[in-house]
């Protein structure tokens, strides 16, 4: 048992002064508030849920800032992809681990405490499976547990280069540049089997599945796999690029989002990433469909994706998270602060994700990202009995959140703030970072510069 105090901390109900948590086996067993500090307790000052980063792929934070230079064509999501697809030829399993660690503790100290791995990388260089089928998924695994980060594994299921060219037309195969992602449906039970093995040890693990889109797996093929989520989310990429819509719809006579809630059995369980070019219609149905919208507006900036309609969706009773995608950049508050920059310039007007419960546009955004990113990595997010005691604590001296109080500290985290707000973070009871440094960030980072090193060679 080890007991924690916060001066302040945002519950479910709102802000509570003087609160202590009881907590064992690393979940919160008790929670008083309006008590004074304990000796022999850890305190700290302002105490949020840690947020949940929903999606991640963690190798590509080795090539952050590599795919910046103009490539002679019109730059795009899909000349970045083969940017991708050249680096990713070159990772070593030993590679994919450093970097994801590195990724995952720059996560922790961004205060994220669990993340959805959008695992797809699953073979070796020339596309055959390693000895274990599940290789990958355990450096991911191992990562996770060095990092000390919460883990939603998300295995890709990947088949298919592309739509075909019409309707009727076969998929396009897989390129060269895809090899080591694809699977068939016997290949990836096999994946998903040592996936489940991989992860056995790890704390309050979930493990889920994920086709990767529709360009890359047929609706056939995505209703043979999902047996094998056993109850566990679903997570699809899903209009992310307008090319991408104007494929499905020459190939199968529906948009992506359309297709999906027409022919899939979308639910609370799945998460449809970014969604960025979706209808009025299909907004509503996305909403009604129950399913989280999986934004990641750092990485949909970066790619020049393009803006999804939060307003409409959130009007329309829908749920979201954030995700870090690429990894080009790692914060959380960046990603809360992105998502409402964009839709204010889109519409221009401002504090566009307030909410009936909260005026403040930190306070909704945080609250709203809890909710859906916990539903979409099948773990409820929050600060109360029960749950995990993933916690992020801020500096209430911080420059940005100096002689503020209760909802003001979430926007100056959100609007106002650079290094340093972010104090101490705990991730299932246990400390994993203090004054704003992971207990692991010299050994992983030197690891993570070896293995660039390698990949640069």
């Amino acid at each position: 048992m080890a007991r924690l105090w916060f001066r302040s901390a945002l519950l479910p109900e709102g802000w509570a002064e003087g609160v202590a948590l009881d907590v064992r086996e690393g979940r919160i067993a008790a929670l008083e508030s309006g008590v004074p500090a304990r000796p022999g307790d850890e305190t700290g000052g302002i105490a949020l849920p840690g947020l949940p980063n929903l999606h991640s792929h963690a190798f590509q934070r080795a090539m952050a800032g590599l795919a910046e230079c103009r490539s002679g064509h019109e730059d795009s999501f899909w000349t970045w992809r083969e940017v991708m697809y050249r680096f990713v030829a070159r990772m070593a399993p030993e590679d994919v681990e450093a970097v994801a660690a590195q990724a995952y503790v720059e996560m922790l100290e961004a205060g994220f405490t669990r993340v959805g791995e959008f695992h797809y990388l699953h073979h070796a260089p020339d596309g055959r499976a390693y000895a274990d089928p599940a290789e990958m998924a355990g450096r991911i695994a191992a990562a996770a547990a060095e990092a000390g980060i919460g883990l939603t594994l998300l295995p890709v299921f990947y088949a298919h280069g592309g739509f075909g060219p019409g309707q009727g037309a076969p998929a396009l195969p897989p390129t060269a540049g895809q090899r080591r992602f694809v699977s068939d449906p016997e290949t990836f039970a096999a994946v998903m089997a040592g996936s489940r093995r991989a992860v056995a040890d790890l704390r309050d693990c979930v493990v889920g599945l994920a086709p990767h889109s529709l360009r890359a797996a047929t609706l056939a093929e995505i209703a043979a796999i999902l047996p094998l989520a056993e109850g566990g989310p679903v997570h699809i990429h899903a209009a992310e690029q307008l090319r991408e819509v104007e494929e499905c719809r020459a190939a199968t006579g529906a948009r992506p989002v359309e297709l999906l809630l027409d022919a899939a059995p979308v639910d609370a369980r799945w998460c449809l990433i970014h969604a960025t070019h979706v209808t009025p219609s299909e907004t509503r149905g996305l909403a009604r469909s129950g399913a989280v919208a999986g934004l990641c507006p750092i990485t949909e900036a970066n790619l020049g994706d393009g803006l999804f309609p939060l307003a409409a969706f959130q009007g329309a009773g829908g749920r979201f998270g954030i995700g870090s995608d690429s990894n080009v950049l790692i914060a959380a508050a960046e990603e809360l602060r992105l998502l409402e920059y964009g839709q204010r310039l889109a519409g221009r007007v401002r504090g566009v994700a307030t909410s009936a419960r909260s005026a403040s546009t930190g306070r909704a955004l945080i609250e709203a990202a809890l909710a859906g990113g916990g539903q979409a990595l099948g773990r409820p997010a929050g600060l109360a009995p029960g749950q995990p005691a993933d916690i992020v604590a801020l500096d209430p001296d911080h420059p940005a959140l100096a002689e503020r109080s209760g909802d003001a500290w979430l926007d100056g985290f959100v609007f106002a703030a650079r290094a340093g707000v972010i104090d101490r973070v705990w991730r299932a009871g246990a400390r994993v970072v203090a004054q704003g440094r992971h207990h692991r960030r010299e050994a992983v980072a030197a690891r993570f510069r070896a293995a660039l090193a390698r990949l640069a060679a």
